[in-house]
Parts: structure tokens; C-alpha cells; sequence
């Protein structure tokens, strides 16, 4: 028996050392993460290191729907490879190959590290089939983060079942160029906004499991002459308060793990090659743990296109030296090997890029992967939850321009036929970044008409043009039919095209950038024709981007804009029309006057608007500009409802605020109508007085709320003073002391009501006391004659000002001389009509020449 008692020890001890070797920290998801990284990290090879840090395509890989293991296996080895894309493929074949290629980096490589699986879902997984959502450009125009918030869920939902754990959005570039072509992909013109939706979006995703990727990082959406690629001409000042505020924003306050440096460059050094923007920035200042991922052949660019390389091994150290950690392919990477063994770099420079990929695959739950199942690939793609949300979206999204004759909402019980015309009339415009641009994936206006009015009305449909061609041979026929119909609906705008399928005839989106801002081809031609028909007409921009149409705003009392509205956008267009919806989106983009109008947003510097405000018009020349005016067509903001609003009572919390308070707003919005309604309510904030020039206004909050008819509702926002800060001179984000004006409305260029208040107001104080102790301590007060010339900004004389000092005043000759007695320590007031008012200390001095400033 003690024999036998022996053996079953000495087997239970050998079982449990056996147990103990075949232990594996990695894989134990009880482990913390970081230890975890490391353990797997002592285990890999320079080779398995490398292939972490470079992407595999499906093209490479794949051929009529299949996964050819040779060619993987020629590409992976054992070593197995850090990311794989799909684009291209079908949601059929992504659920297929996804897993094929996730079960052999498990299974069939030494290590078993899963793999980042990749797709785009800008709008939408852009793998066919897949739910089509509106383009970002509409997602901004909702100004509801909430939705997008719900999208990036439902997309999730797509995405996993497809077998894809990460996606390459959201776009959070701030576009400040309407000629690029990319302005579709883009949240707005503010960042406020932008890091708003953009947040909401990265949250969508990671609370689902799915990793999101920032992008573009660095200054983007401002390139020259609005052409793809090209450079961003700012100072830091703007790349940091502009540019990249929605970048730190999502960083700090969602921490993603991914980002995505863009092709262009700034400043003369690529973007794909700047160590101050990925790690001086995004790491030393930001915090930011995740990896930086190229562009698809942004390294490579350095070599051929940038010119700052030699060669693609050059171009790999360039890149890799300054913090992008992972190639969007094998063409430049594949070289780190050699670098590391030609000393140019370190095995610490490997291991630190390689620990941050691989800290995002244990932080996303990649080593627990669960592989999708059919049933449940059959049961989360395309279902009608996901397309009412997109047709929601797309209802929020359509923004009423104008209604100057209240054509709006119309009436089917009292219209006898109606005339659809236009290029986009019957045409789905998805946007760029989908898998589709057939009308059989989507609904179309028409579509919605036949399916919706069919058997109470006439419908009558025309193209009436080309979107891509001047060719004006189809407008007689449109004009025939518009002059039989009591009304015509003409929609115009542009076409994008559907990623790596189909290109032809595109206008808008990437690598699609425009010289002039009119609507291209015929599409004004047309609108004029039908116009000049005399009957009702309605012109809808179902577009990418806006375009410049004075002549439409100024002869088409009713105007919407529809921002590709995804597979849903038919149906949203014809219930607004008809009042089922009322329209609430707002816009997200300012309209230029013209191509010489522009830049146009709205968040301008008090200097960028012109100085003489004496704005000319055709054969009646002015200044600023000598025929035109620089104001927008419409502003940012902008947007009508079926319902009438009015702000009343706007309330702060505190008349004064500590560095550290949040401003409480509460603001009473009332319904005049009847009818329910979403109003977004805005608050812009300017600096009144700062050590650098500051815009007029700045968005700093908003809330779309729901207003029942003759209903008044409290709406409540916040501000933390913390935003309203400002680089200083010395590049140093500071809030400055002072005094900030709150401004509410429904659109820039529409504000109800305003209110000071002060920061830290007892600093400022103390600094102007000790200030103005300095200068009084020097100067005697004693009486004297103060003369001098006022002339405007130009050195032009300017006559009738008034300058007034201790009790006196006296006006200004029409040379602008003026003369005045006062004291040594006395204040000039300079005023006159159409100038703004200033102080102008004495200070002892005798001469002083007056400069003023013309106001609107």
C-alpha cells in the first residue's frame, strides 16, 4: 500500500509540473494586460516582431472569393502578420475569410497572435450588403451626437458578424476648403462640432468591441488650391486651436487606440514623418498609449511623392524614427529588420511599437476572440432596425434653406401633378466610402413619389442634364414637362463614387476636387429654364459638398439641401416635403457666393470680413469686395423649421467664474407654432479682449431638443471654462482673465440673445491696477494741448470724429486734424458714426495721430 501511495504521488507531482510548463501567461485572460504584453513579448522573434507592424491585404490573398493558403502562407510563415484588410470583399465572403484568416494567425502561426481584421465604415460597413447610412457630411448636419452615437453601435453589430474587429474611421479633419473633395467625409466646418460627433462615434464603437481608427492626424482639411494631398499652409496657432482640437479632445477624453496619419504634409515635413506631431504631441503632450497607423501608401510617399527619401528603406526609418508604428501594407516595413541590423535603429524602437499593437489586441478582447456564426451573421446584417436608424438619420439631416413663400410643407390632397427633374431626382448618391451607387440599393425621390403618391397624383420625371457635362439638350424636354405640372421639384448637386468599384462620372469625393464652386455642368441652366416657366418650383441640393448659388437663393423662394442621405434618402425627402417630418438639421458648412468667396466659415478672425464694409454689386462697384460682398450665402448654423422659435430669459449660473467652473446656461425656448419641432439651440462664445487675435465667435455648445406646438421649454447647456482658452504668445493653451460674451441663437448669424460675464475677473483687476500705478507714477498731471490727425486703417484723413477729454470735445477737419486741451493723465474718447469707439490714454504726450476702425 505504501508503494502504491508513492506512485500516485509521485504521478499527481509529475501531472502538476507538466500543468505548470504548459502554462502560457499570455493566454490567460485573468492576467493584467500589461504583464500579459510582456510575457508574449519575451517569447517573439525580430521576425514576428516586424510582422506585427505591417498589414496584409485581401487582394494579395484572395482570388474569386477564396483564400489562397499558399500565397498566406508565403506572405505570413509562422511569423503570422499584425492587421488584415477586406475592402473589397462582399459581407458574405468577409464572414467567410475573416475567420479563415483569424483561425490560421491562431492556429497556424507559432505564437497564435490574432489579427486587427480591417474594413472602412465611414457610413456604413463598405462591404456589400451592409446597411448604407448617410454620409458624415449629413451626420454633422443632424447636430445629434446621440444618433451617431446609436450608428456606430448598429455598425458594430455589422461589423462583428462580418468577422472585422477594427474600422478605419472616424474622418475628424476640420474642412475649411469647400473646393476639396473630401469635404463629404468631414463632420463640418467648426471643431467644436466636429470633436463632438467624432467622440460620439469613437464611443459607438469601443463600447460594441470594435476598435475605431482617428483620422487624418495632422493638418488635413484645409489642403492648397482644395487639392487632394496637397500641403496645409497655417501657423501652429491654428493647426492646434483648429486642426487638431478634435484629435486631443478624442484622445484624452475617449482614448481609442488607434490613429492614422495623413498623406500630406505640414510646415515643409510630411505628416507620415513628423515626430512632433506623433509623439511630441500625440504621446509626450496628449498621452495618447495606442499605435499610429499609415495612410495606404503614405510611407511609401516620402520616397516618390514627398521627396524627403531615397528609397523605401529611407522612407521606412523616416517614418518608424518618428513614431508610425504600423504600414499599411509590406512595401516599406518589411525593412526594419535590416535597419535594426544596420544599428540605424534599435531593438527598444521595435519593441516599443510593437507593445502598443499589441496592448490595443489584449485591450480589445482579440485573445478571447469569439468567431461569428451564420445564424448570427444572417441575424445582425441589414436588419430593419438598422435601416429605420438610417432613415432617421437621414430625416434629421435635410436642412430647409429657405421658404420664403411657404411652399413648405406641401399638400398631396391639393397638387394634381408634379414634375421630378434634375440629375438627382432619380440617382442615389450614397457618398464615397459605400459599396454601392445603384439605384436597387436605395430609395430615390421618385422611387418615394411612385411608391408613396402614386395613385393620388401625376409624377412626371426628366433628367433635365448630366451632372459631369455641359450638354443642355435635355432641358426642352424638362421645360415641356414642367409647363404641363402644377409643380416642379428640381434636384441637383454631385456624385461620389463607390470605394475600389466604381469611379465614372464622379464630381465630388477623394481625388475628386473642384476649381470652381457652381454647380457643375448644366445644372444652373436647367434650374433658370424651369424657373422661367413661371410655375412653383423647388430646388433640392442633394450634394457632397455646398456649391455657390446666389442666383438660386436669389430667385428659388424654396430651397433644401440633402447631404448624401445613405439607402434611406428618398423616403426622408418626400416626408419632409409633405410635413411628415419637420425639418431640423443645421448647416454644418457655411455656403460661399462664389469660388473668390471663399474660405467662408464662420469662426473667422473681427479682421478676415473686410475693413470698409462698403460691399459693391454688379455695375454699383464698393470695398470688400468692389462687387461682391464676403459674407456667406448662408452661414453656419443655419437652418429652417416648419415651426416658428423664439429665445427668451437666458440665464448663467454665475455672473463671475473661477479657472476651474463649468458656466451653467439655462435658456427658455419657445414654440410660436403649432407645430412640433426640434430646434438646435447654439451658444458661441467670443473673447472680448485677448493677447491674440481671437475669432468673433466660437461654438462651444448645443442641444437639439423636441418642442411641442405653443410649448416653451428650459433648455439647459454647459460650458467648461476650460474651453475658453487660447494659444498664447508663447504657444501655451491659457484662459485668460476677462471678460467672454455668451451668445444663444439658432445659427451663427442668427443670435437672440447675448451676456458678459467675467473670468477670474479680480486678476485681470489686479493686473490693470498695477498697470496703470506704473504709468501714473511717471506722469505728472499737469494741462496740455493734445493735437493730431484721425485717419483710418489706409492713412485716409476721416472728418466729423469725435474727440472728447475732461468736459471738452472737438471734431475732426476734413484734412482729420484735430486739437484739444486736457491733462497730462487724461483719456481721449475717439466716436463718430460708422467707426468704433475707443480710449486712447494721454500719457503726457502732446501728439498723437489717431488710427480708427470702420464698423459694419
Amino acid at each position: 500500500m505504501k508503494q502504491l501511495y508513492a506512485l500516485l504521488i509521485a504521478g499527481l507531482c509529475t501531472c502538476q509540473t507538466a500543468q505548470a510548463k504548459d502554462y502560457i501567461k499570455y493566454k490567460d485572460a485573468s492576467v493584467q494586460v500589461s504583464e500579459r504584453v510582456e510575457d508574449l513579448m519575451a517569447r517573439m522573434t525580430l521576425d514576428e516582431k516586424v510582422a506585427q507592424l505591417m498589414q496584409m491585404g485581401s487582394h494579395m490573398i484572395v482570388h474569386d472569393g477564396k483564400v489562397d493558403l499558399g500565397k498566406m502562407k508565403a506572405i505570413c510563415q509562422k511569423n503570422g502578420i499584425g492587421f488584415f484588410e477586406g475592402i473589397t470583399l462582399t459581407s458574405e465572403e468577409a464572414n467567410r475569410i475573416m475567420s479563415e484568416v483569424q483561425h490560421y494567425m491562431i492556429d497556424s502561426t507559432r505564437l497564435g497572435i490574432p489579427v486587427f481584421t480591417i474594413t472602412e465604415s465611414l457610413h456604413g460597413s463598405v462591404n456589400d450588403g451592409a446597411t448604407i447610412y448617410p454620409q458624415a457630411i449629413a451626420l454633422g448636419s443632424t447636430f445629434n451626437p446621440e444618433l451617431v452615437y446609436q450608428m456606430t453601435a448598429h455598425i458594430s453589430e455589422e461589423l462583428k458578424v462580418q468577422g472585422i474587429t477594427q474600422s478605419l474611421t472616424p474622418v475628424v479633419d476640420v474642412c475649411r476648403d469647400l473646393r476639396w473633395g473630401r469635404v463629404e467625409e468631414c463632420f463640418g466646418e467648426d471643431p467644436f462640432l466636429v470633436r463632438t460627433m467624432g467622440a460620439h462615434q469613437v464611443k459607438g464603437y469601443m463600447d460594441q468591441g470594435i476598435s475605431p481608427m482617428l483620422k487624418h492626424f495632422g493638418a488635413h482639411g484645409n489642403p492648397s488650391g482644395g487639392l487632394n494631398l496637397a500641403s496645409v499652409h497655417c501657423g501652429q496657432r491654428d493647426l492646434l486651436s483648429i486642426y487638431l482640437q478634435p484629435f486631443e479632445y478624442i484622445v484624452k477624453t475617449v482614448k481609442p487606440w488607434a490613429v492614422m496619419s495623413s498623406y500630406n504634409s505640414w510646415n515643409g515635413v510630411p505628416n507620415s514623418a513628423s515626430e512632433y506631431l506623433m509623439t511630441t504631441l500625440l504621446r509626450d503632450e496628449w498621452g495618447f498609449q495606442g499605435y499610429v497607423y499609415s495612410d495606404w501608401g503614405s510611407i511609401d510617399m516620402l520616397d516618390y511623392f514627398h521627396k524627403t527619401a531615397r528609397n523605401r528603406a529611407e522612407a521606412a526609418y523616416q517614418a518608424f524614427h518618428a513614431g508610425l508604428d504600423v504600414e499599411a501594407g509590406i512595401n516599406c516595413y518589411q525593412n526594419l529588420k535590416g535597419l535594426v541590423a544596420s544599428g540605424l535603429l534599435d531593438m527598444e524602437d521595435i519593441d516599443r511599437a510593437v507593445r502598443r499593437v499589441l496592448t490595443a489586441k489584449f485591450e480589445m478582447g482579440l485573445f478571447e476572440y469569439r468567431f461569428p456564426t451564420e445564424k448570427e451573421f444572417k441575424k445582425h446584417l441589414h436588419t430593419p432596425k438598422q435601416v429605420a436608424l438610417a432613415r432617421k438619420l437621414a430625416e434629421e439631416s435635410i436642412v430647409l434653406l429657405q421658404n420664403n413663400e411657404k411652399l413648405l410643407p406641401l399638400d398631396i390632397h391639393k397638387l394634381h401633378s408634379v414634375a421630378l427633374i434634375g440629375p438627382n431626382a432619380h440617382q442615389v448618391q450614397f457618398g464615397d466610402y459605400t459599396w454601392s451607387r445603384s439605384n436597387e440599393d436605395g430609395v430615390t425621390l421618385l422611387e418615394a413619389f411612385r411608391k408613396r403618391a402614386g395613385n393620388k397624383i401625376r409624377i412626371e420625371y426628366a433628367k433635365g442634364c448630366d451632372l459631369h457635362t455641359d450638354t443642355t439638350s435635355y432641358i426642352p424636354q424638362a421645360v415641356n414637362m414642367a409647363k404641363n405640372c402644377d409643380l416642379s421639384i428640381v434636384v441637383v448637386g454631385s456624385a461620389s463614387a463607390s470605394l475600389s468599384r466604381d469611379y465614372s462620372n464622379v464630381t465630388c469625393g477623394e481625388g475628386y476636387d473642384l476649381s470652381d464652386m457652381t454647380l457643375t455642368g448644366a445644372q444652373e441652366e436647367l434650374i433658370k429654364a424651369i424657373h422661367a416657366t413661371g410655375k412653383p418650383v423647388i430646388v433640392v441640393l442633394l450634394s457632397g459638398k455646398p456649391f455657390a448659388m446666389p442666383w438660386v437663393k436669389e430667385n428659388i423662394p424654396t430651397i433644401l439641401v440633402q447631404w448624401y442621405p445613405g439607402e434611406q434618402g428618398g423616403y426622408a425627402l418626400y416626408d419632409v416635403l409633405f410635413g411628415e417630418v419637420n425639418p431640423s438639421g443645421k448647416l454644418n458648412y457655411s455656403f460661399p457666393k462664389s469660388t473668390g468667396n471663399m474660405p467662408c466659415y464662420y469662426n473667422h478672425l473681427p479682421t478676415d470680413r473686410g475693413f470698409y464694409h462698403q460691399p459693391g454689386k454688379p455695375n454699383q462697384p464698393g470695398r470688400d469686395y468692389v462687387f461682391d460682398t464676403p459674407e456667406p450665402l448662408w452661414a453656419f448654423g443655419h437652418g429652417l423649421s416648419y415651426s416658428e422659435f423664439e429665445y427668451c430669459d437666458m440665464q448663467t449660473d454665475k455672473e463671475e467664474y473661477d479657472m476651474d467652473d463649468t458656466i451653467h446656461i439655462d435658456v427658455k425656448v419657445r414654440n410660436l407654432s403649432d407645430i412640433p419641432g426640434k430646434e438646435v439651440v447654439q451658444v458661441y462664445v467670443r473673447d472680448l479682449i485677448s493677447s491674440v487675435v481671437t475669432p468673433i465667435q466660437e461654438l462651444k455648445a448645443f442641444s437639439k431638443v423636441n418642442i411641442s406646438g405653443k410649448e416653451t421649454k428650459q433648455v439647459n447647456l454647459s460650458i467648461p471654462v476650460h474651453d475658453l482658452g487660447l494659444y498664447n504668445q508663447a504657444m501655451k493653451y491659457v484662459v485668460e482673465p476677462g471678460e467672454f460674451e455668451i451668445q444663444v441663437g439658432g445659427a451663427s448669424d442668427k443670435i437672440a440673445l447675448r451676456k458678459k460675464i467675467g473670468v477670474a475677473l479680480h486678476e485681470e483687476k489686479k493686473i490693470n491696477l498695477e498697470k496703470q500705478e506704473n504709468t501714473t507714477r511717471k506722469i505728472k498731471k499737469e494741462k496740455i494741448t493734445v493735437s493730431g490727425y484721425v485717419r483710418d486703417v489706409q492713412a485716409n484723413p476721416v472728418e466729423n470724429v469725435r474727440i472728447e477729454s475732461e468736459g471738452q470735445s472737438v471734431s475732426t477737419d476734413s484734412d482729420g486734424f484735430y486739437q484739444i486741451t486736457t491733462y497730462s493723465t487724461a483719456t481721449l474718447l475717439v466716436k463718430g458714426q460708422h467707426i468704433e469707439s475707443k480710449k486712447i490714454p494721454v500719457q503726457g504726450e502732446a501728439n498723437i495721430n489717431i488710427e480708427i476702425v470702420r464698423k459694419k
